[in-house]
């Protein structure tokens, strides 16, 4: 799907673990004509004859320079060009103006979006260095910063002790995906101005005048030969990606100011966040007047000590739900969001479910020992932010954070000021104990009333002859994997997990539902076996207590045949067991396309794009083998599971519906319905969009 296209895995928040898609669209900077060339330069050197069409030789090796790999992949570098991808461009130039402020140089950061769609970031830190740089000589640092990949001021931890930027690409990847970015530098008495188009300077720098300010001012238009014609940026999503960085650094003010042409809702057009207490204040606006289990949160701060680094929490418990949701958590690294979780998160869950069942104990009461992390955090509203040197992500994205002293940094920093709070109001603790015990013993008899019921049901329902089920009662953390034909499928039941794992290999293509008429549908025997295996009834039949699995797992080959399942099994489960998607029960596995192995060292890549990115990584400057996948039937059972069946190693993607749900009926009906002048029309508009090397 293209980025406009409304999709059925909703916003990238919604998904479990989404992964960033390589873009369809490939924007190339105009080439030359050929026919340009002068007679008069032709009868200097005779043009060497092309090489016939389809030949591997040198000439086919391409080298690609500068800002060059980010203009022809920047899904590699922002994950996409959707509306996401193109805000991710404000969030790194907004990190840069917060490692300032964090490493103690900037007190002041103003946010401002023009009439004419320009984007300005400006703070009162130290200023880019503008002197010549040793290593480019003609250039000065600022256009290195600006123009070279990978060069920046955090790798050593001499410049900054803690930053949001690591792989000093941000900078650098926003100039290459910008029509039109000025730099503006208050440094060494002077101000200096440097402008760029597309990644390229325009000129030299300059220094304008005298000056007594210090900061950088970035100014920037992204290019709409990467993001469409009418890839803007929304204000309201700016505000709130601005205010959340004021709530992650207390000491940081930010004005907000926006031209009221470009606000259509209720963003105001100014304001200034400063919120002294921090995540503490945070919490404080999310959770509002919700009724709380505790009178007050539990918050708190440990400065940096050291190499140790700092943690900043706040979490409270409600018995009603924040919103649409039981609970949520929100984490940071070095101010930057990681909507994926990581060590932070688990070193977080961790401490508070050892604290409370250690209060229990010390309480004398027996069932705090049922207490599982879920049970701790399935009510709670909870804030984590931890800054620490050098930590790792995964991604360019930072959407994930793997460092491992992320984890015992804040489950020590959190363990004795928690201590302190439930024994402090003995109370309240007690109140959160029994609410706690209370989630604990609701997860148990669901638990099982699902094992009785799926032991019941199985001795009832008379099963697909393909369906290799598990051997285990339980529906919690049963899964049934959806693959295609009987060598994946043989592949899969050797792979599985015969407890929880079951395997039902269906014959190539099902029947497209949207298209079929009732009786084709009724007399399909692939889907009837699907049904049957489901345990579940069709339409408003369904109950979700008849559902034999937790998971409905698409497990398809990682490439166009299998994507075209994917999507014929989706829209099936849409039209015929929709409340099963809104339940959040059906997903998407994640099988890779490639294996990369070089000495004793072997990594799995899920596409080109992927694949690109771990060469340029994890193997450069070397010369590893890099095996295709052709489909799952020819992956060993041992990869099968490493790679994409195992829980503890695998990727998943949750397939979830947006709140306006006509979009996606819509979509399904001009991609999938009985009429092809649709299809005709979709492919039509969205075929500019389409790479030229598709793989099929």
């Amino acid at each position: 799907m293209t980025a406009s296209t409304p999709s059925l895995f909703g916003d990238d928040d919604d998904a479990l673990k989404p992964v960033p898609a390589p873009p369809l669209a490939t924007p190339h900077e105009p080439r030359p004509d050929p026919k340009a060339v002068t007679s008069a330069k032709a009868a200097e050197k005779p043009a060497p004859a092309p090489a016939p069409s389809g030949n591997y030789d040198a000439s086919a090796i391409e080298v690609l320079e500068g800002l060059e790999p980010v203009r022809m992949r920047p899904g590699m570098y922002i994950g996409g060009t959707d509306e996401r991808a193109l805000h991710h461009l404000f969030a790194e130039v907004l990190d840069n103006s917060m490692d300032e402020a964090v490493a103690g140089h900037a007190k002041s950061i103003e946010v401002s979006l023009d009439a004419d769609g320009f984007l300005t970031v400006k703070d009162d830190g130290r200023g880019m260095p503008v002197d010549p740089h040793p290593k480019h000589p003609g250039k000065s640092a600022l256009e290195v910063i600006m123009t070279v990949l990978h060069a920046g001021g955090k790798f050593s931890g001499k410049a900054y002790e803690t930053s949001g930027g690591l792989h000093g690409v941000g900078a650098s990847v926003v100039n290459a995906l910008s029509e039109r970015l000025e730099v503006t530098v208050w440094r060494d008495g002077f101000e200096h101005r440097q402008n760029f188009e597309r990644g390229k300077p325009t000129g030299p720098l300059q220094q304008v005048a005298p000056s007594r300010k210090k900061g950088t001012q970035v100014r920037f238009l992204p290019d709409p030969q990467i993001f469409g014609d009418g890839a803007i940026f929304k204000p309201a999503r700016l505000y709130r990606m601005a205010r959340s960085k004021a709530y992650l650094f207390r000491g940081v003010q930010i004005k907000w100011s926006c031209d009221p042409s470009r606000i259509h809702d209720q963003t105001p057009p100014e304001a200034t966040f400063h919120f002294p207490n921090g995540l503490a204040d945070f919490l404080a606006e999310r959770v509002k007047t919700t009724a709380t289990v505790t009178e007050s949160a539990f918050s708190g701060r440990i400065e940096r000590q050291g190499e140790a680094g700092a943690v900043e929490w706040a979490v409270t418990w409600t018995p009603q739900g924040f919103g649409e949701a039981d609970g949520f958590m929100q984490s940071y690294c070095n101010t930057v969001p990681t909507p994926e979780g990581g060590t932070h998160e688990a070193g977080f869950r961790a401490a508070l479910t050892k604290g409370l069942k250690a209060y229990g104990e010390l309480a004398g009461e027996k069932r705090a020992g049922i207490i599982t992390a879920d049970d701790v955090i399935a009510n709670a509203g909870a804030l984590i932010s931890v800054f620490i040197r050098n930590p790792e992500f995964q991604g360019q994205t930072k959407e994930r954070l793997s460092s491992s002293d992320a984890q015992r940094l804040v489950e020590n920093a959190l363990r004795d000021p928690f201590d302190h709070w439930l024994t402090a109001s003995p109370k309240a603790a007690r109140s959160l104990l029994d609410f706690v015990i209370d989630r604990a013993e609701e997860r148990l008899k669901r638990r099982k009333d699902k094992e009785v019921s799926r032991a019941s049901a199985t001795r009832k329902l008379r099963l697909p002859g393909k369906l290799a089920d598990c051997s285990g009662a339980a529906v919690d953390g049963a899964e049934l994997f959806l693959v295609e034909g009987d060598s994946a499928g043989g592949s899969a039941k050797q792979a599985r997990d015969r407890k929880t794992q079951a395997i039902l290999p269906l014959r190539g293509k099902i029947l497209n539902v949207a298209s079929a008429s009732g009786d084709k549908l009724m007399g399909n025997k692939e889907l009837a076996d699907l049904m049957l295996a489901l345990g579940v009834q069709p339409g408003n039949k369904y109950r979700e207590e008849d559902l034999r699995y937790e998971r409905i797992v698409i497990m398809t080959d990682a490439d166009v045949d299998g994507a075209h399942i994917a999507s014929l099994l989706i829209t099936f489960f849409y039209r015929t067991v929709p409340e099963l998607v809104r339940g959040g029960k059906l997903f998407l596995a994640m099988p890779p396309l490639y294996r990369i192995s070089h000495g004793g060292k072997s990594l799995y890549a899920r596409d080109d794009a992927h694949k690109d990115e771990l060469l340029a990584t994890e193997f450069k400057n070397k010369k590893p083998e890099i095996g295709r996948f052709k489909g799952l039937g020819e992956m060993m059972p041992a990869q099968l599971k490493e790679t994409t069946m195992d829980p503890s190693k695998r990727t998943m993607a949750r397939v979830v519906l947006p709140r306006d749900e006509s979009s996606v009926e819509d979509l399904v009906e001009t991609l999938m319905g009985r009429k092809p002048e649709l299809r005709f029309r979709f492919i039509q508009e969205n075929a500019e969009f389409a790479a030229a090397d598709v793989d099929i």
